[in-house]
């Protein structure tokens, strides 16, 4: 069903009252310091998806490597891997990437992604928030936003991070904390995993889980009495939204991820990638609105071809597995799935074997969510060291995926000092991308 969204500007009395942005939330921290600013009217968007899942690969992954081969270019440049062919008729992929490019046919691959920034946290940040790092002002990361804009659903967080949050960019920047991420505290591809704050404390059973219950509402009804503060009666609402959770089996198998068949687990593979992307999965289909996942460490300054064949097989697997998952759960048209990286690597082969840092060109894939299929976007040039035609930064990236979600990218929110920031500032809906 398509959905618009209505939520609207945080206020400055808001920013008064809630502390500064936090590294990662608690699942009772979430909902304690859970708020919501002041509606404001604007023309809406019709939201295409219901979701987002970023698979982000920290470090720089390579795209010679991976989403765009050269394999006409000099040795020095293409590497000692070998291009495949793709689903795309007269597109290849690397040869690491075998079940993905089975995929392909379901896929956005933009080859001229581009930015200045060649130092990880910033190009990190770009990716984050489609803002360039500012010394003023640190901007809000997409899942932020999302979670400011539309709110919990069926008594899930709006916005959690697997396994846990990637870096500060991921979080909520000058937007109060109260958007930050829910973090899963643990990696879904351990050995008795468990969400961190999910289950009850041992030798809590439900009835002193529900004794304890009426005792803090006693607690806060007393102080609110005596107060007469709405921020005790605040308090005692986000702990409710919190109990919510806890209380409720079916937000609480949304964390399950034992309930999923042995095969299933199996196609997605019984490792890191395979696990989390199969956690994502679970967590949209319950009503999570945004998923950051992270995977891997791809700054391979040495030996490149081994560490691409070491690390992308997983990935393969895993990424292929899901989004045929999403298509088969009918799931796949509401859910924007993108992977993305800070940067890129250089063009040329180093002494070491390994690639170096390269913001001037690199690929990001996209599915799902209104984004067409099977379409290669823009291209690099023949040594892959620039955009060739059809450039996109990572301000165009961001307003694309907002808008598809429902959002108006050049909305402002307020900062500190009462300040209106536009969500992303210069950024154009990229229709070419859309089906």
């Amino acid at each position: 069903m398509a959905t618009t969204n209505t939520r609207g500007l945080f206020s400055r009395r808001g920013f008064l009252t809630v502390g500064a942005a936090g590294f990662g939330l608690s699942l009772g921290d979430f909902f304690r310091m859970r708020a919501y600013g002041d509606l404001k009217t604007y023309a809406p968007i019709e939201a295409k998806a219901d979701s987002v899942i970023h698979i982000f690969l920290p470090g720089g992954m390579a795209h010679q490597e991976s989403f765009d081969p050269k394999p006409f270019a000099p040795i020095e440049y293409r590497g000692e891997l070998s291009p495949i062919a793709t689903k795309i008729e007269g597109e290849q992929f690397c040869q690491t990437l075998p079940q993905v490019a089975q995929i392909a046919d379901k896929l956005t691959v933009i080859r001229s992604m581009t930015h200045g920034e060649a130092a990880h946290e910033r190009g990190t940040h770009n990716m984050f928030t489609g803002y360039r790092p500012s010394p003023a002002l640190q901007f809000p990361s997409m899942g932020s936003v999302v979670a400011h804009e539309y709110g919990p659903r069926n008594n899930l967080p709006p916005y959690v991070c697997v396994p846990t949050m990637p870096n500060i960019y991921a979080g909520t920047g000058y937007l109060s904390s109260s958007f930050s991420p829910f973090s899963l505290g643990a990696d879904p591809a351990n050995n008795g995993f468990r969400v961190q704050d999910l289950n009850l404390p041992n030798g809590i059973d439900d009835s002193r889980f529900a004794t304890r219950r009426s005792v803090l509402g006693a607690v806060n009804e007393h102080f609110a009495r005596k107060e007469k503060s709405d921020g005790l009666a605040a308090m005692d609402t986000f702990y409710e939204r919190a109990y919510s959770l806890i209380s409720s089996p079916k937000a609480r198998e949304a964390f399950n991820i034992d309930a999923e068949p042995a095969a299933l687990r199996d196609q997605y593979g019984r490792n890191a990638a395979g696990q989390r992307m199969l956690m994502a999965r679970r967590l949209v289909e319950a009503g999570v609105r945004f998923v950051a996942l992270q995977y891997g460490g791809w700054d391979m300054h040495t030996g490149i071809a081994n560490g691409m064949k070491t690390q992308l097989p997983a990935f393969d697997q895993a990424f292929a597995a899901l989004i045929r998952d999403l298509e088969t759960r009918g799931l796949l048209n509401r859910t924007i799935v993108m992977v993305s990286s800070e940067f890129g690597r250089t063009p040329k082969i180093n002494k070491d074997a390994g690639r170096d840092h390269w913001p001037k060109v690199f690929s990001v894939v996209l599915a799902g969510g209104g984004f067409k299929k099977g379409y290669i976007h823009g291209a690099s040039n023949s040594t892959a060291s620039e955009p060739d035609r059809d450039a996109i930064g990572p301000e165009d990236l961001a307003t694309t995926v907002y808008h598809q979600i429902g959002i108006v990218a050049d909305k402002e929110l307020m900062a500190p000092g009462n300040r209106p920031i536009e969500i992303v500032d210069g950024g154009k809906v990229r229709n070419e991308l859309l089906g």
